[in-house]
């Protein structure tokens, strides 16, 4: 037998540090402990993607280890569920260090269709759709980063039609004045210590209250008029459900310290235009507080 060819590892004499070499699209159940929910341990299934460093003398990185190494949390994961899947991020990105003995950082990424209940307006059960969003950054020597985050979809009316309206039609305030409507998808991360916590669930209804009107996947006739005239009751822009969000987060997580960074970003899908609009703010606990 030839003995194996380890081509990855020949070193080269003029190249590059690559900062993130690795799969992407990798598709795995996770099991997730949910001790207060009816099903106490939830079946999500994720994509994961994962790299690591490459140093500039090294020709490639060892692609194989990082499924190995998925393979590995994943089936350790059956028997002990995690908290949370930027939990299970944290495992890989440490293993992924081990097994990739000449990186310096790695970076885990993952993301889950997660289906939590709800109730309408008028009370109905529903069980709605939104993505969990898991991730985690490992460098040799440093504290581990975790990120947690969600990505919620609502209704957004627009204030500044509505107000045109209200003085093109000289209409009265006693009810709400029409304006066009938008689909909003805003989505909140929070990168922290490894050592702290945040609660998904948590996020995703901070965020529904922040929309001029969460979504439902059924509504009938009484809850649907009552989400129409909910969000023409509280028109927003974009940035208007950005600062509400920061200001919920700032409100919500008194106790986080302040070198917690959060980043959230609401798009409007236009209904009256052919473009989007967006905002976004990435700042600190630190910076929202003062």
């Amino acid at each position: 037998m030839l003995p194996v060819c380890d081509v990855q590892s020949r070193k080269i004499d003029t190249s590059f540090r690559l900062t993130k070499v690795g799969v992407s699209g990798v598709r795995k159940l996770i099991y997730v402990a949910r001790p207060n929910n009816e099903i106490p341990t939830e079946p999500l299934v994720c994509t994961i993607d994962v790299s690591v460093d490459l140093p500039a003398d090294q020709k490639g990185s060892h692609m194989s280890r990082n499924l190995e190494v998925i393979r590995e949390i994943i089936s350790e994961n059956i028997i002990n569920p995690v908290t949370g899947i930027e939990d299970l991020a944290v495992q890989i990105s440490k293993l992924l260090l081990e097994k990739h003995e000449y990186a310096t950082i790695a970076n885990v990424n993952i993301e889950a269709e997660y289906f939590k209940n709800s109730v309408t307006p008028h009370g109905k059960k529903t069980t709605e759709i939104y993505t969990l969003i898991g991730g985690a950054c490992d460098q040799r020597g440093q504290t581990i980063h975790k990120t947690v985050g969600v990505r919620c979809i609502g209704m957004a009316a627009c204030p500044c039609a509505q107000e045109n309206i209200t003085q093109t039609l000289g209409c009265s305030k006693k009810w709400p004045v029409i304006t066009h409507n938008q689909r909003n998808i805003c989505s909140v991360m929070i990168t922290m210590d490894e050592n702290v916590s945040i609660e998904a669930d948590d996020l995703i209804d901070l965020i529904n209250e922040s929309f001029s009107s969460p979504t439902f996947e059924l509504l009938k006739r009484d809850d649907e008029a009552a989400v129409v005239i909910d969000a023409h009751n509280n028109p927003k822009f974009v940035e208007d459900i950005v600062r509400v969000v920061l200001k919920k987060i700032t409100d919500r997580y008194s106790d986080v310290p302040d070198d917690v960074r959060i980043t959230v970003r609401s798009e409007s899908e236009e209904s009256i235009h052919k473009h989007n609009a967006f905002a976004e703010k990435t700042t600190t606990m630190a910076e929202l507080r003062r």
